[in-house]
């Protein structure tokens, strides 16, 4: 056992050395990094620089005046910094190296502060640590000695050992009391009275524990009474000896119970002295301000907390209650009660109510979640805790870490209750079996529990958000959980206990805390200022309202008048910019936009497959597509003559995009009975699909040169884009009645070539020569050149049609006269094209026109030649030869004309 204690105790030494030599050394290589650039630039280092370098290493190395009073009252006061800066314990006497400021040259730099050399340290810090960890092991020692020489028995080795302790501390004081004081900078953490007190109650705390638990000469409330005394006694002798001392009796303290068991153990006992310990802990980090002490004592009393919770087989919760508001009250009036909340800058927070916030957020939550807890109580202990919370971080302005713990305990506890499915796998009759069975993890306090939250969350959101309107961040985070946890609730209960089509109990709730919140967000603008601004509270509170309108109409209406009043619901807010210019109001409608895409993501057919009526246009699909089209169209416009900007351009977008989807929905909807499914896509939808494309991309470009709109603008150039890319795909290949042998109907004229190929041909062709000078050169060229390829492959195929019928197939192979048509037909059709890019000035019709007689030119060549015979083979080659210098003789006669139209030379 003694080994053992000895190793801990070597191994803290270790580390606590380890990390102070190591902070030393930053130190050091920031000032020689300083000092190196300053001589690298030929500047002097002035005295005051070398002042404030000096005071730079007093604030990061503590020394012992400031945790000593004592010892400060008892030094003369005429002794200053620079008398006790030396470089060594052998260096000049105080006082012989000062120098007068009027007798120091301005051009001489100044020295710098003495620094502690390799000697200085082996000497004042090394041989202090060493020294006090050797007096702590040799008492360890010798009682270990004792007891295996058996020189004294059992009592008198404690006795000793005691004695020993107390001799440590009080020669700690004694030296203290006498004025005792670092003579070196830098080597506050040797201070040898607090090495001597912590070896001594290091002593005691060992003497006192084996009186305990190896010989049982003393009781479980005597030891846990005595090991508690001098960890506090510890905890008050650091505010003379410094931090660390305390450190050594709060560990002590808080291990007491540890070391100390018990046949009968006494919650109230054990927390009652927890208490205690805390209280004392934050009196004597408050009168120092100690963060990490403060921290580490908050850490220590969680753990405790949470080991009760964990251990005891019934907790008795208002055990729990007590600690977490000791804890809350040591936080708020002990702690805290030392800030300043005027002075601190905006944004800060307490870094030590981050562990309590994270302790009692956790014990709260296992009181909600944990069955045993939760059937016995727990519910209104945790309900007790977060109120609690809300109420620290309500009074103190920096505990804002209790706001953020206690709003995401109660989100998480009621997101628990949740109807979870359980897989249970199981083997029965020799085969395997999965079963899923809906859980819910609550019990009807939760409905209770959750008015209580809401309520409390809602009006002190509300409330203080606008009494910290000038700290933004207070203000938002107050408005944004004061939001957020009634609405989880709200939405967490309508599923576990509501009925999740529709509820006309918890719409009203929605209903109601829609106008709460949008209430909430009035008054708190009208303190801004300046006044009605829509700061981020305001957003917050605003976006709330959003969400829970949203939920208001889920809960109270059907699928189809969902979708439908989710889309007219973007027209609120737009309205709303009439008389107030909030920046989120415009965005609120982007919201609306974006529940609905969801909507109609989720289910296409508005009302389910089944519902859908099968009556042509006039069906839940125009109303489901239609009316939110027309309602974020009316929002893009509202927008524009107010406040603009990015949300109105979504609308735009959003406008557009249900403008499509309703024309593409109702002719899916047509062409397969009235059933909307995944059916596999013919040529006929796909053409109506691609003329509906370039139909919306020739009105994007209309809008946009009525009133000029970057959507407008990208999205018509997206459209016909993706229009190119479906005639290309499916026209071309995929779909194409060449390749499918798809039927191409029985009229001659009017079928499905006509539909497929003709009209979307016309349609790009359009679009091309109405986008000239409107969209870049390459948009119209694009949609020129798939417009000729369009009716070059309606008349190659309405060639093939003639001589196959209906069915096309490309596997029915060609006869001599339909190879012999299509090498006149694709001359023909080349002159034509050239004719139509000369009339219009198109070089991209005149280059395809070149480019379709060159494919004829190497049919008749590679391909006529040596597959037709007779007269057939002799026609092709002489119509080829009259075309081919009819074209020539056009173009000479075209450029002579030019050339005499053009001015001549001077």
């Amino acid at each position: 056992m003694f080994e053992s204690l000895i190793g801990l105790a070597v191994i803290v030494a270790l580390l606590f050395m380890a990390v102070r030599q190591q902070k030393r050394l930053n130190l050091v290589e920031r000032e020689l990094g300083a000092l190196r650039n300053m001589v690298l630039a030929g500047v002097a280092l002035p005295k005051a620089m070398a002042a404030e370098n000096q005071m730079t290493r007093q604030a990061e190395t503590p020394s012992p005046e400031a945790e000593v009073p004592d010892a400060e009252v008892s030094q003369p006061a005429a002794t200053s910094a620079d008398e006790e800066t030396v470089s060594g314990p052998w260096a000049v006497a105080a006082g012989s190296h000062k120098t007068e400021p009027d007798e120091t040259p301005p051009a001489q730099p100044a020295r710098p502060t003495g620094r502690p050399d390799i000697e200085t340290a082996l000497g004042t810090r090394w041989a202090v640590w060493v020294g006090g960890i050797a007096l702590a092991l040799g008492g360890l020692f010798l009682v270990k000695y004792t007891i295996e020489a058996g020189i004294f028995g059992p009592g008198v080795r404690l006795t000793l050992a005691g004695l020993f302790g107390l001799l440590l501390a009080g020669v700690g004081e004694f030296i203290r009391r006498t004025g005792f004081k670092v003579p070196v900078q830098g080597v506050a953490g040797a201070y040898i009275p607090a090495i001597l007190t912590a070896a001594g109650a290091f002593t005691l705390f060992g003497a006192v524990y084996a009186a305990h638990g190896v010989y049982g000469f003393v009781g479980p409330t005597a030891a846990f009474a005595l090991l508690g005394l001098i960890g506090i006694a510890t905890l008050a002798a650091a505010l003379v000896h410094g931090q660390a001392l305390a450190g050594i009796g709060l560990l002590g303290s808080l291990a007491t119970p540890m070391l100390v068991s018990s046949q009968s153990p006494n919650a109230w006992a054990l927390f009652g002295y927890i208490a205690i310990v805390l209280a004392a802990t934050g009196a004597v980090a408050r009168i120092r301000s100690w963060n990490f002490l403060m921290a580490a004592a908050f850490v220590g009393s969680g753990l405790w907390m949470l080991a009760y919770l964990m251990q005891a087989p019934l907790p008795d919760f208002t055990v729990i209650v007590f600690i977490a508001a000791v804890t809350l009250v040591v936080l708020a009036f002990v702690w805290l009660g030392r800030h300043d909340f005027g002075s601190q800058p905006v944004g800060a927070f307490d870094v030590p109510s981050v562990a309590v916030a994270v302790f009692i957020a956790l014990s709260a939550l296992a009181l909600f979640i944990y069955p045993p807890f939760a059937a016995t109580g727990g519910v209104l202990s945790g309900v007790v805790l977060i109120v609690a919370m809300l109420a620290v971080a309500f009074y103190r302005p920096m505990a804002m870490p209790l706001l953020y713990g206690a709003g995401i305990a109660a989100t998480l506890a009621f997101l628990h209750i949740l109807p979870v499915v359980s897989v249970s796998l199981g083997l029965s009759g020799g085969y395997l079996e999965m079963g899923g069975v809906a859980t819910v993890g609550s019990d009807p306090a939760m409905k209770y529990a959750g008015l209580v939250l809401g309520l409390v969350f809602v009006a002190a959101g509300f409330w203080t958000a606008r009494r910290d309107i000038a700290r933004p961040l207070a203000s938002v985070s107050w408005t944004g959980w004061g939001v957020a946890v009634p609405l989880v609730i709200l939405t967490t209960l309508w599923i576990a206990f509501g009925n999740i089509d529709r509820d006309f109990f918890y719409a009203a709730i929605a209903l109601l805390l829609t106008a709460v919140f949008v209430a909430g967000a009035e008054w708190i603008a009208r303190a801004e200022q300046p006044p009605l601004s829509g700061g981020l509270a305001v957003s917050a509170a605003l976006a709330g309202a959003g969400l829970t309108s949203l939920l208001f109409i889920h809960m109270a209406f059907g699928s189809g008048l969902t979708t439908v009043f989710a889309g007219l619901l973007a027209v609120v807010p737009a309205l709303a910019t009439r008389w107030r210019s909030y920046p989120v109001l415009g965005w609120l409608s982007v919201g609306s936009l974006i529940a609905t895409i969801c909507r109609v993501a989720f289910d296409p057919t508005i009302v389910g497959a089944a519902f859908l009526s099968t009556t042509p246009v006039f069906n839940w699909l125009l109303a489901g597509y239609g009316i939110p089209a027309l309602a974020f169209g009316f929002s893009a416009w509202q927008l524009a003559r107010t406040t603009g900007g990015r949300p109105r351009l979504a609308m735009e977008a959003g406008a557009a995009l249900f403008a499509l989807l309703i024309v593409a929905m109702l002719v899916r909807h047509a062409m397969h009975g009235g059933v909307i499914d995944d059916g596999a896509l013919t040529l006929a939808e796909q053409a109506i699909y691609t003329l509906i494309a370039l139909g919306a991309g020739g009105i994007l470009i209309a809008i946009d040169m009525r009133s000029p709109s970057s959507v407008m603008r990208y999205g018509s150039l997206v459209v016909g884009v993706m229009s190119v890319a479906s005639i290309v795909i499916q026209h071309f290949f995929w779909l194409n009645p060449l390749f499918t042998d798809e039927a191409t109907g029985s009229i001659p004229a009017f079928n499905l070539l006509f539909l497929a190929y003709l009209l979307p041909a016309v349609a790009a062709g359009g679009l091309a020569f109405y986008a000239r000078g409107k969209r870049p050169k390459w948009y119209s060229a694009m949609l020129a050149l798939v417009a000729s390829l369009l009716a070059f492959a309606y008349a190659t195929l309405s060639v093939r049609r003639v001589f196959k019928g209906e069915f096309i197939g490309l596997w029915s192979g060609m006869e001599p006269l339909e190879t012999y048509s299509y090498s006149a037909l694709w001359l023909v059709l080349g002159v034509a094209l050239l004719t139509l890019g000369v009339w219009l000035g198109s070089q991209v019709l005149r280059i395809a026109s070149a480019a379709l007689i060159s494919i004829a030119v190497l049919k008749v060549f590679l391909f006529d030649m040596s597959e037709l015979e007779g007269v057939l083979r002799a026609l092709s080659f002489i119509g080829l030869g009259v075309v081919l210098i009819g074209i020539g003789l056009f173009y000479q006669r075209l450029l002579t004309r030019s050339a005499r139209e053009r001015p001549q030379p001077g």
